[in-house]
């Protein structure tokens, strides 16, 4: 066991946002939706699953870069892999077993997938930081990947537009270049209540107005717990940036401009100054990608990190993460001065610009297969079309799934 204390967070992270996207104006149009209203939501688009991509594709191919930088040493050091998702493809089997196999993991490894709707993440990572702060196994890593499908349609109507399919691929260890979380200081606020639900494998509830007011009573009650917890704590003053689970950037600012409210004496003026300052960074690549669940607040932290000078010293950060049902958590740590490199050696922003742009026809025709990929399925043979191959985005090649025999996924690298 060590003894003394212990710095734990983020060593690396990697984004897969996707093959495809469509645009937020060009999904308006073709649903017949009020422009007026999609601009609130400040989205630029969002990303499509393709009819071979699943949690388990979005989950390999946001982490396999990252794995591959890596010296084989440290991989091998590779102990605990999560899979928070609440995209399930089986109510038994885990999708990290198929991570596992499919990144060619070490075999002495714990694997879970853990679920709280867009909390799960954030719970996955508290777990792994107590893990790796107890001493139990000296130079650990822990993979942890936040993956989803989206399932909404026009039924979902303005969500339809934020509502993304991918994945964040977080390194955590006791080197956090990127983030080291600070440990102990964290807030909590949860209580049972249905503004969304997934009652089914391929059929998502969401109540947008129950979810709003969820939404911002967690945000100030689990930064008032955070308060009582952390000695001389501002929100105006402690934090040099704020990071939000970003279902879209106009549910964001409401968040902020609540919390504002209640906790300085900041006027509107103020208010909406502070929030270009201090949360608008984090909102670039969740306007590009939609909402990705657990993922979209670590969407956010990249998006961040990557619009950091050049000159960035360590910086303070808050997080707020929020799921449905629903938990919610203040948390907080520092960015160190080498986490803009390393975050900008993914190439995130680039590879999202690469992504295919598909028109509303298109798109159309691709929701079914999105939509039926949880569904539990017998027998299935896919044949990734040669006309998406491109959609790569030039990283290499991507896994796929090519098929289902006795409920067993073949996944292959194309």
């Amino acid at each position: 066991m060590s003894s003394g204390p212990v710095t734990v967070g983020v060593e690396a992270l990697d984004v897969y946002g996707g093959s495809a996207w469509i645009s937020a104006d060009d999904l308006a149009e073709g649903r017949g939706l009020d422009r007026a209203r999609v601009k609130n939501l400040m989205l630029s688009g969002r990303s499509v699953a393709l009819p071979f991509e699943d949690p388990v594709t979005h989950a390999v191919n946001a982490a396999k870069g990252l794995l591959d930088d890596l010296d084989p040493a440290v991989r091998d050091r590779i102990e605990v892999v999560l899979v928070a998702t609440e995209s399930g493809v089986d109510y038994s089997k885990s999708i990290a077993s198929y991570v596992h196999r499919h990144l060619e993991l070490p075999e002495r490894c714990r694997l879970l997938e853990v679920k709280q709707a867009c909390y799960a993440a954030t719970a996955a990572l508290q777990l792994a930081t107590g893990y790796l702060a107890s001493g139990a196994s000296p130079g650990a890593r822990v993979l942890l990947i936040a993956t989803d499908v989206g399932l909404a349609d026009e039924r979902a109507e303005y969500a339809e537009l934020a509502t993304g399919s991918g994945a964040v691929a977080l390194l955590l260890s006791e080197r956090p270049d990127v983030l080291a979380l600070d440990l102990g200081a964290f807030g909590l606020h949860s209580f049972e209540t249905m503004d969304t639900a997934r009652p089914g494998p391929d059929t998502e509830f969401a109540d947008a107005d129950l979810s709003l007011v969820a939404y911002l009573e967690c945000t100030v009650r689990s930064f008032a717990d955070y308060s009582r917890r952390v000695a001389d704590v501002r929100l105006d003053e402690t934090f040099d940036h704020l990071v939000f689970h970003t279902p879209f950037a106009g549910m964001v600012r409401a968040a902020h401009r609540r919390a504002m409210r209640e906790f300085t004496g900041l006027d509107p003026a103020a208010t909406a100054a502070d929030f270009t300052r201090r949360v608008e960074p984090g909102l670039r690549y969740p306007a590009q990608v939609g909402n990705l669940f657990s993922g979209s607040l670590y969407l956010a932290l990249a998006g961040l990190v990557d619009e950091l000078p050049a000159t960035a010293r360590e910086s303070r950060v808050g997080l707020f993460s929020y799921g449905s049902g629903c938990s919610s958590e203040f948390l907080s740590g520092t960015l160190g001065e080498a986490a803009r490199d390393t975050v900008a050696a993914r190439k995130i922003g680039p590879r999202l610009a690469a992504r295919r742009r598909l028109g509303f026809a298109e798109y159309r025709e691709l929701l079914p297969y999105g939509q039926a990929c949880l569904l539990p399925r017998r027998h299935l043979t896919l044949d990734p079309h040669p006309e998406w191959r491109p959609a790569a985005g030039g990283r290499g090649p991507l896994l796929a799934l090519r098929g289902i025999d006795d409920y067993h996924r073949r996944y292959d690298w194309i």
